[in-house]
This record gives C-alpha cells, sequence and structure tokens, in this order.
C-alpha cells in the first residue's frame, strides 16, 4: 500500500517513468553494443542516435521531477533527497550516451576474442540498474526491502567492477590490440562501469531515504 499520496503520487508516478525511459536507453545501448562487436557499425551509428534520445527524454523527465518537487509536493526538507535520487538515477543513463559517443566517434577495431566478455560487461552494468531501479520503486511501498535491493544493487556492482578490471587488463595485455585500440577500449570500458557506478550511488541516495523514512 502506498505510503504517499495526493502531489507525491503524482512525483512517484513520473519517478517511474523516469526508472523506464532510463532502462530503455540502457537496452538500447546494449543493443548498440552487439552491433558494433559484431561489426554492423553503420547500425550501430543509428543505434547510438536513438540513445541520445532516449536519454534526453529522460533528461526531460527529470526536470519535471524537479518542478514538481519544487511546486509543493514532499515537506521541504524531503524534496532535496528526491532532486538528488533523480539526479543520480539520470547519471546511468549518461554514462551509457557516453560510452556510445566514444566507441562510435573513434571506431576502435572490434577484439573479437573479447567480445563475449565485452557484452558480458555490458550486461552485469545494466543488471545493477535493474536492482537500483527496483529499490527505487518500493520507495513508495516497503522501506525494508528497499533497502534489500539497495544492498543487491551494491553487490552486484562490486561484480561488474571485477568483470571491468580483468577485461581491461586482457585489453592492455593482448598483442592482437594496437596501442590506439587499446586507449580507446579503455574509455568505453570504463564508462560502461560507471553505469554500475552510478547505479550503485543511486542505492546509496535509497538506503539514506530508506533509513530516514524507517526512523
Amino acid at each position: 500500500m502506498p505510503i504517499f499520496g495526493g502531489k507525491e503520487s503524482n512525483v512517484f508516478g513520473t519517478i517511474n517513468e523516469h526508472l523506464e525511459m532510463v532502462k530503455l536507453t540502457l537496452e538500447k545501448f546494449q543493443e548498440m553494443m552487439k552491433v558494433y562487436l559484431d561489426g554492423d557499425f553503420e547500425k550501430a551509428e543509428k543505434l547510438m542516435r536513438e540513445v541520445e534520445q532516449y536519454e534526453r527524454e529522460a533528461d526531460h523527465l527529470r526536470r519535471e521531477i524537479e518542478t514538481m518537487l519544487y511546486q509543493g509536493a514532499f515537506l521541504p526538507a524531503n524534496r532535496g533527497d528526491y532532486v538528488r535520487l533523480s539526479e543520480l538515477i539520470d547519471n546511468t543513463a549518461d554514462a551509457a550516451e557516453s560510452a556510445a559517443h566514444v566507441l562510435i566517434l573513434a571506431k576502435p577495431r572490434v577484439p573479437k576474442e573479447l567480445k563475449e566478455e565485452i557484452m558480458q560487461l555490458v550486461e552485469e552494468s545494466l543488471k545493477t540498474y535493474e536492482y537500483v531501479k527496483r529499490a527505487v520503486e518500493l520507495l513508495n511501498e516497503n522501506v525494508n526491502e528497499a533497502l534489500e535491493y539497495a544492498k543487491r544493487t551494491e553487490e552486484q556492482e562490486e561484480e561488474a567492477d571485477k568483470l571491468e578490471y580483468d577485461l581491461l587488463k586482457k585489453i592492455f595485455e593482448s598483442e592482437k590490440v594496437t596501442t590506439y585500440a587499446k586507449l580507446i577500449w579503455n574509455q568505453v570500458i570504463t564508462k560502461i562501469g560507471d553505469i554500475a557506478d552510478r547505479a550503485e550511488d543511486a542505492s546509496d541516495q535509497v538506503m539514506l531515504m530508506a533509513i530516514k523514512r524507517r526512523g
């Protein structure tokens, strides 16, 4: 049963829309990565434009949340928490867009022997977002469950971080990857890891808000 009503419920509705739009941004990025790794650079560039579009829509929803908050939803002491949370969630979409830009602009050669591991990192980073998305949704329903999903987010981020480190190590040690490609893939892989990092940042905010609400 929802804890809040009225203006607050409207804010939660928009927060959920924002969560879904960020998810769409990340899923489109995932599709773009697979297409790029399969060698279809032209289609990958078209998909990057879709990533940009979804990210813009997510950013619009973030601003809408802020407007609703400053128009009187929630007590003044709590509004900043929700503004901060929406910014942190939005940062995950920003990280995906940034990775897409570097990849498409620089177009490094695909290290075929590492294709599966690159996609695994993308999938594990997106899984981190799925956990924090659920944590945010539960803030309006069950703070204890919200805390549980926030903790799962942190654990998943650690898994993604290990994959990121191992993958970068293999890229830099590879004799098949050129120096230029190593530098670009370093940026791309790091930014993919940033998706998980930004999701964990949001989970920290969920924890803070849930603990405050629980008292």
